[in-house]
């Protein structure tokens, strides 16, 4: 008899658990072993069962689904972890992918993607729902072509790191949110932002969104949002 994949559900709406599994028993290869309705249940679970697939929610009661998945990660590295999310926006997507996860699906899409992602990130696969990945293209288009625009001489003082926490800032993100979102402290947030008004000499946070959007890298009218 072929192995059966078996899936551990982190979610905590029970209603909607319960369809995840009502899919899942349509495909005769995956098995639920277990389901957990917080982060802390569903970490405890994860390694008692040590399954194949986790089917991760990011909004959970206790913690981040950012945080379950990396723990997860680190400790199970063979369990992939496939996130379940309401959340459509690119900034969830990626911070996703950063975390551990292998696969990401909106839930409105989970009646009709959540096999086949299942299918390709028990393979080892990476898969983004078909219904945001222009989405994500569009944004990195984007992205690509502001970075064409750059030629000031003192942005190109700035290491790497130092360019994107100025991009964050220049978003208005706090850097309590950009230490969350590139894995670093608040501490060495404010060390690169230091550093980066005196490199570039300026004086404000303003002085800073000014000076970005002069680059391109940021939409002035998206920040003001």
């Amino acid at each position: 008899m072929a192995h059966k994949k078996g899936i551990l559900i982190i979610d905590d709406h029970p209603l909607f658990r319960e369809g995840l599994k009502a899919i899942i028993a349509r495909n005769s290869g995956f098995e639920v072993k277990g389901e957990a309705g917080s982060g802390r249940e569903g970490l405890r679970l994860a390694k008692e069962l040590k399954p194949d697939l986790v089917l991760m929610d990011i909004s959970l009661p206790d913690q981040s689904g950012f945080e379950i998945t990396r723990a997860i990660r680190s400790l199970l590295p063979d369990t992939r972890v496939l996130v379940i999310s309401m959340h459509s926006k690119i900034d969830y997507i990626v911070k996703a992918f950063q975390s551990g996860a292998t696969g990401y699906i909106v839930k409105e899409s989970a009646s009709d993607r959540l096999l086949q992602g299942l299918d390709l990130v028990g393979r080892g696969e990476y898969f983004l729902d078909s219904s945001i990945s222009h989405q994500v293209v569009e944004r990195l288009l984007g992205s690509s072509e502001r970075e064409k625009k750059i030629t000031d001489a003192a942005y190109g003082t700035l290491t790497p790191r130092e360019q994107e926490v100025m991009r964050l800032l220049a978003e208005g993100l706090s850097p309590k949110e950009i230490a969350e979102r590139l894995f670093i402290s608040p501490k060495t947030v404010e060390n690169h932002r230091t550093t980066i008004m005196n490199k570039l000499g300026l004086q404000s946070s303003l002085d800073l969104v000014r000076y970005a959007a002069k680059l391109g890298l940021v939409d002035i009218e998206r920040w003001k949002e």
